[in-house]
Parts: C-alpha cells; sequence; structure tokens
C-alpha cells in the first residue's frame, strides 16, 4: 500500500473553508484549515486526484523537509542535507520558487540562487554531472518558503497554477482568473439545482465553471500537464485509473445554464471555450444586452456575473450599476443574483440593498461578492440583515 503523506493546498483569500470542504468531500484524512491553505494527508493517488479535481486550490504542494536558518551558511547546508538524486537525475532540470517572510532573508531571487547552489553543487561532487535550471518547463519544481527563520522545502506537485484548466484559450479584457470564478460560484451555493445565467459572460468562464460543478466534471480534466507526470515516481497506469473512476461520477444536468454579452467578439470567444471544454451540451451563449433582457425561465434562476467595474473601460460606472439595479428589480424575479466587483463606490448605486456580502480580492484588488435576492410577485427586493 502506498503511504500517505502530508500536502498543502494553496488558495485565494476567502477560499479557505471551502477548499477544506472539497477535500473532506474528495476524502482527504487530517484536513487542516490555515490562511491561504489547507493541509491534508492522502497517497500518491490522492495526490493525482487533487489536482485533477480541486475547482478552489491554486497548487498542491507536497512538503519534504523543514529546518531552521538564519543566515545563508545555515540555507545552503539545510538544503543540502536532501538527498536530491532521489528525486532528480543528473541531467535533468529543475527549478526554485520561494516566498520569504523573514528579517534573515530579504530577496527571495538570493534565496533560490543560494539553493540551486547547495543542490547543484552536491550532484557535482557526488556524480561530477550537474542538472540545469529551466524556468518554463522543468523536470522538478522547487518550492522554498521561509517564515522568520523556518524552511519548508516541498516538491510542486501542480506545475503551473491550477487556474490554466485548459480549455481557455480566448479572452476578453480583464477577464476572470478560473479559479476566483470557480470560488465564487460555490461560495453563492450553485449546485446545479436550478437555471443558470451570466448575463455579462466575456469569455465564457463563469459558464465552464458553472456546468463542470453542476456535472461534477473534475476542474483540471482539459489540462495538458501536471509536474508529476515528469517525476521519478510517475504511474501513468494509477493516473488513468484515477481518471477513469471521476469520470464514473460525472452527474446529469436538467436545467438550462445561458450566458449573454453585447459584444459579439466576446460571445465568439465565449463558445470557443465552451467547445473546448467539451460543453456544448451544457451551456448556451447569446449576443445580447442584459439591461434589454428580462427572465425568461420558470422557477428559480441563479444569477453569477463579473461586471466591468475599471474606469479605463469608457463607462459610466454609477449610471451603469444603476442600470443593473434596476434591471434586476424590473426584469428578473424569482432570482438570486450575485457579483462579484472591485469597484465599491458604484456598488452603492445598484439601489437595493445586498442579502449577502462577503470580502474577497481579485487579483490584489480588494472586491465584493453581494447577493441580492429578487422574489417573484413583487417589484421589490427581499431584505434581510446584512451579514
Amino acid at each position: 500500500m502506498e503511504e500517505n503523506f502530508r500536502m498543502i493546498a494553496k488558495c485565494f483569500f476567502g477560499f479557505e473553508e471551502i477548499l477544506e470542504n472539497e477535500l473532506r468531500a474528495l476524502g482527504a484524512q487530517d484536513v487542516e484549515k490555515g490562511v491561504r491553505m489547507v493541509s491534508f494527508k492522502g497517497d500518491k493517488g490522492f495526490m493525482y486526484k487533487a489536482n485533477l479535481s480541486l475547482r478552489t486550490a491554486l497548487k498542491v504542494l507536497k512538503p519534504i523537509y523543514s529546518f531552521r536558518a538564519n543566515n545563508e551558511q545555515a540555507l545552503y547546508k539545510g538544503i543540502s542535507g536532501v538527498n536530491w538524486s532521489k528525486l532528480l537525475n543528473a541531467n535533468q532540470t529543475f527549478v526554485i520558487d520561494a516566498t520569504v517572510h523573514s528579517t534573515y532573508f530579504n530577496h527571495s531571487e538570493f534565496v533560490s540562487q543560494k539553493c540551486k547552489d547547495a543542490i547543484v553543487d552536491q550532484f557535482r561532487e557526488r556524480t561530477g554531472q550537474r542538472p540545469s535550471i529551466d524556468k518554463a518547463f522543468p523536470d522538478l519544481r522547487i518550492n522554498v518558503h521561509i517564515d522568520k527563520d523556518q524552511v519548508s522545502v516541498a516538491l510542486d506537485t501542480s506545475g503551473n497554477s491550477l487556474h490554466q484548466r485548459g480549455y481557455r484559450t480566448a479572452t476578453n479584457i480583464a477577464p476572470i482568473n478560473e479559479v476566483l470564478a470557480a470560488g465564487v460560484l460555490l461560495l453563492s451555493g450553485w449546485e446545479g439545482q436550478s437555471h443558470f445565467l451570466d448575463p455579462m459572460c466575456g469569455s465564457g468562464t463563469f459558464l465552464a465553471e458553472a456546468a463542470m460543478i453542476a456535472c461534477n466534471i473534475p476542474a483540471n480534466i482539459n489540462r495538458k500537464e501536471f509536474a508529476f507526470e515528469k517525476w521519478k515516481d510517475w504511474d501513468n497506469d494509477l493516473f488513468d485509473q484515477i481518471v477513469n473512476s471521476l469520470m464514473k461520477k460525472t452527474k446529469e444536468f436538467h436545467y438550462t445554464i445561458k450566458g449573454f454579452d453585447k459584444a459579439p467578439s466576446a460571445v465568439n470567444k465565449a463558445k470557443d471555450n465552451i467547445r473546448n471544454a467539451n460543453l456544448e451540451d451544457y451551456v448556451t451563449v447569446e449576443e445580447n444586452n442584459f439591461f434589454d433582457t428580462e427572465k425568461a425561465v420558470e422557477g428559480k434562476l441563479h444569477m453569477v456575473f463579473n461586471p466591468p467595474y475599471d474606469e479605463r473601460l469608457d463607462i459610466h460606472m454609477e449610471e451603469f450599476y444603476k442600470n443593473i439595479g434596476d434591471t434586476l428589480k424590473k426584469s428578473y424575479p424569482g432570482t438570486n443574483a450575485w457579483f462579484i466587483t472591485a469597484n465599491l463606490e458604484a456598488l452603492k448605486f445598484v439601489g437595493l440593498k445586498p442579502s449577502r456580502k462577503i470580502k474577497l480580492f481579485n487579483a490584489s484588488l480588494e472586491a465584493r461578492l453581494v447577493k441580492y435576492e429578487m422574489y417573484e410577485g413583487s417589484k421589490r427586493t427581499k431584505f434581510q440583515v446584512n451579514e
């Protein structure tokens, strides 16, 4: 039997709890929530499964060693304490990603360089050969994290950030990150139990993520590669087995997922991305200005969108956000409408009272995810106490 080992899944601020829930649902052991991360235990197969399935993880790291260091000699010595030939051959390539929160070390570039020297010197002394650095496509991606004098060394099991799902080839201005989109959908309570609309769909990220959640399709099934595929202990058969078992758990979906955008170019990009993700059976995209539309389905509608909030886009923001509120009030009864914005000033002009407000970050911008409950039979919103 494969041994269980500890892993760390990194996430955005505000997504710790949903990532924890995802891990528990997948069957992770010993799950512990931290800040922008959740740690857990599993075996090699579970490492593959986590990378394929997790919607709100940015990376999955496998810690291998930790030590204390308060100067460059101690750092060099600590890194030399790992037998790197177990993980890497002399003719392979590697790269080091360093994060530093320490008064002893203040340059991540310097830390990367020092760690690289320790690894290369170890190989040179033992074999006379040395692995080389490849920043783009390394065989081994090593993560070094220094907090005060505590150094943690981990292998990056994912490679490129897991938001790079593999289906999005075409994007518009300021597209939403796929992991952020999935997290917003999960925070909104989306499970595929009603009709879904993104009325400003851009390149279709919310649509694709919503369909994958509704059908229980693994988030990263379209991804070209993961870092662990280049490892010495890579097990292709086990990986295929995990993929097959995940695909057997996909579900039927009995509602509609629809996207509007008023720009023909955005509609075409969204359609391309939905096709790339093999989701055309579930998603339709139409050229439409949200402000000229009305609810076209019976029963509950779940709406999630990412309206423009950048002044550079040549939109009068106050008027735009007032139009959002007016359209919801007038044309969308029986709708739970959620959207994310970093324009906290413009938000005041929606003219409706949000029943929820969640603080998130979109890249470095502080944002709010807000919920407006529009209910049937009245032009007013359902008022609730702010959480």
